[in-house]
């Protein structure tokens, strides 16, 4: 699996990026496929965050989300380790292009 960035200059105030997961496998059901729809945001402290792709409903006037990507048998701590490592490799992307 790798990890690339999308810069968006253009977006809302806080956005740095987004990202999308590219399964580098030759077999099974994910093999030649990308995951898109992970973005990349500045906290009020500066710390980058990341968002999963999800989805909104709800009646109108009353939009909520959810995520489309939640944690299976790795439990919470699976989710936190792929946005951990998201933010490690945009971090690692930057020390590389200065």
């Amino acid at each position: 699996m790798r990890i690339e960035f999308i810069d968006r200059d253009n977006g809302p105030k806080n956005l740095i990026g987004e990202a999308e997961i590219y399964f580098d496998i030759e077999d099974g059901l994910l093999a030649g496929l990308k995951l898109v729809g992970f973005s990349l945001w500045r906290n009020e402290a500066g710390d980058p965050g990341v968002t999963v792709p999800g989805r909104s409903w709800g009646d109108p006037g009353e939009r909520k989300f959810f995520d489309l990507l939640r944690a299976g048998d790795g439990g919470p701590d699976a989710l936190r380790k792929l946005k951990t490592a998201i933010c490690d490799q945009h971090r690692l992307r930057g020390q590389n292009a200065a």
